[in-house]
């Protein structure tokens, strides 16, 4: 018989505004499922950390640049843009509340605990489409991992923000020459075209090494104008 730390523990289970999100202990991982899909857990953040990365590399130059992370996950994204002297404004976009509760106050804390406390940080409790499409603020760089890639979304709705239209609104939040960096579990040709027909300039894709199967990867693009 297995041994018990070997069977998932369930720490919370919640009814979120786009249904249920859990977080589970796994040995010694924390792990987020939404809806019974598998979201991400803490056994590495490599991927994470090269998302902020390779959108800070891809801007040019100029000081202090803000990022706004869509989707707070297991806080890998923040907590790396927060350890970086070279960011100005960190804004994250997270629509489950429970997630937000995990770092302030729960299992997550340890990980986010001071980037949480960084007075550069901003937590937006909102829906990134709908943020993108409503508000007035503008970023140097806007990082995306709140889905498994554009074709493999977490729920439905979130397809309109790898659309013609869902780009064009992540361009207007960008400053001139500002970068879009988009995480996904395979690589997608389709994803990079779509880009390229919204304007987006450079658009390239860099792969991320994983144990066994295709790389995962982060789509890359510089703004129009």
């Amino acid at each position: 018989m297995p041994a018990s730390y070997d069977i998932p523990e369930v720490l919370d289970r919640r009814e979120g505004p786009h249904g249920e999100v859990v977080l589970r202990r796994h040995g010694d991982l924390l792990q987020i499922i939404a809806n019974g899909c598998f979201l991400m857990d803490t056994s590495d953040g490599r991927s994470e950390r090269l998302l902020v990365d390779a959108a800070r590399d891809a801007l040019d130059g100029r000081p202090e640049p803000s990022v706004l992370i869509g989707g707070l996950g297991v806080g890998f994204s923040l907590a790396h843009a927060a350890a970086d002297p070279h960011w100005g404004r960190i804004a994250v976009v997270e629509r489950e509340p429970a997630v937000i509760d995990w770092h302030r106050t729960g299992p997550l804390r340890d990980l986010t605990r001071q980037a949480f406390r960084d007075p550069r940080t901003d937590i937006l409790e909102t829906d990134l489409l709908a943020y993108v499409n409503e508000t007035s603020d503008t970023f140097d760089a806007l990082c995306l991992d709140i889905d498994n890639g554009p074709g493999w979304t977490v729920t439905e709705g979130n397809q309109g923000l790898y659309s013609a239209a869902g780009l064009a609104s992540c361009a207007r939040v960008l400053s001139p020459g500002g970068v879009l960096a988009v995480w996904s579990a395979q690589p997608s040709p389709e994803f990079e075209e779509t880009l390229r027909n919204a304007g987006f300039n450079q658009v390239r894709t860099e792969e991320i090494p994983v144990a066994r199967g295709v790389p995962d990867v982060v789509h890359l693009a510089v703004g129009p104008g």
